[in-house]
């Protein structure tokens, strides 16, 4: 079963304008999504999904220049994005990840991918509930379920959002949940503004000597316990509904 990693990612982010191309220990956001996820032993390709919006020409003219798989679509409509990302680049299963995430797991990422194949199911997640720090979230799903959502819903909250109308509609799918040992989820690693950033940045500002490698959950609470100051740089952001 092929399965590929669609990053949905756009130049034209509301809170923090160019945020995917903003740089993180000298190489931008959108690169230290990509690089995990070449460590995720069961994902066979990636393909970063942007908009038609011209300002990201500049977001496929970064891909082409690191030989990563672009498709571009539309701005607002992300499920027709991704269905068009996953029929351009064919495969059987999905796994979705937003691009202001740079500490994705590639360990997690893999759990949830074997689940989903194991248990024969249409969606894996670790989101219901969520017990990862936000950032770590991952959804893992299939083609014919992509394509389910593509055909029957309209509304413009499933369609900018990706998934809602298969957490919705529970009754119709095989959904299951990867859990963390212990709860996590009150810890925020995503990038949505500038404390954001700044947190990340704090964060490989502290990495031990040596570690030219990525950063793993393990390593980062290290410097979490070291450092609690970090934390607290975006304890105020508005967290994700699901995550509060």
């Amino acid at each position: 079963m092929k399965v590929n990693a669609i990053i949905q990612a756009r130049y034209g982010s509301t809170r923090l304008p160019g945020k995917i191309l903003m740089e993180i220990d000298g190489k931008p956001l959108l690169w230290h999504v990509v690089n995990r996820l070449t460590y995720a032993d069961l994902i066979d390709d990636i393909v970063v999904a942007t908009s038609t919006n011209s300002k990201d020409d500049m977001t496929e003219e970064w891909c082409n220049e690191h030989d990563i798989k672009c498709f571009r679509g539309s701005e607002d409509d992300v499920l027709h994005r991704f269905y068009g990302a996953a029929t351009t680049f064919p495969c059987d299963i999905i796994v979705r990840v937003t691009a202001d995430d740079p500490f994705k797991e590639p360990s997690v990422i893999d759990k949830i991918i074997k689940k989903l194949i194991d248990e024969n199911l249409d969606l894996a997640t670790n989101v219901l509930p969520p017990s990862f720090p936000e950032g770590l979230d991952c959804e893992v799903f299939t083609f014919e379920v992509l394509q389910t959502m593509e055909k029957t819903t309209n509304d413009p909250y499933d369609r900018e959002h990706v998934t809602p109308y298969i957490y919705n509609n529970q009754d119709k799918f095989k959904i299951a949940n990867v859990s963390s040992k212990c709860q996590l989820s009150q810890y925020r690693w995503t990038i949505d503004n500038e404390e954001d950033y700044e947190m990340v940045n704090a964060i490989y500002e502290n990495r031990k000597d040596g570690n030219d490698g990525i950063l793993l959950m393990e390593e980062i609470f290290e410097i979490l316990e070291e450092n609690p100051e970090i934390a607290s740089i975006n304890s105020n952001v508005k967290r994700s509904d699901m995550y509060r």
